[in-house]
């Protein structure tokens, strides 16, 4: 069984965003209030991080994550490894350094943004940190087989996500069709979702959606969700059965 806790849904900005007055941001429904994205997947086990935001303590203890085997980076985007530090108490309390794999480009991101943590002689307290290049094939943590699916986010390759039937997709824009291959016979799948207009670089509604009608999940989710996409309780009106926004703190259990 792997059971999925969306510790943040919201785009680089998060919702609401600073300064705006539009409905979604001033809604008073929690499911429009959205950290950025991020996810916390547990599979026989195994705890596994999807991405390390900057609001990474927050979710942190909101969802009262007290231990992580492993972080899987989609990308080096601020909103996706600023919040990386934030392990610390993680590695502290469980006598552990984590190990995180990503893009070569993405891992060597890291290593510069946290040389600290790399350092030959390291300052007391800094993060316990394993750095774990993926390429094409699939890699595995603690026995859990993790299927890298490479995606472009604009023209950035970027990597996707599929633990054994659940697969996880954000910000992207284009999934090539061998990629997408490796998606099909899903129980759960995540995508991106950004809003109803185009955007050169992620995928709106009617993308995400032709996405889903092909590959046929049971269930599908939508995350790094804008305040374009409209309010929780409207949009989920317009969907399919199957499809529903994700929201922070939505826990989901992964069928067999």
């Amino acid at each position: 069984m792997i059971k999925v806790t969306f510790l943040g849904t919201g785009t680089s900005q998060g919702v609401p965003i600073v300064g705006c007055t539009c409905d979604v941001c001033n809604s008073s429904d929690p499911r429009d209030h959205r950290l950025r994205t991020s996810a916390f997947v547990e599979v026989d086990g195994v705890k596994l991080l999807i991405d390390a935001g900057p609001d990474l303590r927050q979710q942190l203890l909101t969802n009262k994550i007290t231990d992580i085997d492993a972080i899987l980076l989609t990308h080096e985007h601020t909103d996706h490894v600023g919040g990386i530090d934030d392990v610390r108490p993680i590695n502290f309390l469980n006598n552990k350094t984590i190990d995180i794999y990503g893009l070569p480009r993405t891992i060597g991101i890291v290593k510069k943004n946290y040389d600290y943590a790399f350092a030959e002689h390291k300052y007391p307290g800094v993060p316990m940190l394993g750095l774990k290049a993926v390429k094409d094939d699939p890699f595995t943590i603690k026995g859990v087989e993790i299927m890298p699916i490479h995606v472009l986010h604009l023209n950035m390759p970027i990597l996707g996500y599929r633990i054994q039937n659940f697969a996880y997709i954000t910000d992207g824009s284009f999934i090539a069709p061998k990629e997408l291959n490796k998606l099909r016979e899903l129980d759960t799948l995540v995508i991106n979702t950004l809003g109803i207009k185009e955007h050169y670089s992620h995928f709106n509604l009617k993308q995400a959606l032709a996405i889903i009608d092909e590959l046929k999940p049971r269930q599908a989710f939508l995350t790094h969700i804008s305040h374009n996409l409209g309010k929780y309780e409207e949009v989920i009106k317009t969907l399919p059965n199957n499809v529903r926004p994700a929201y922070d703190t939505l826990n989901v259990e992964v069928g067999i």
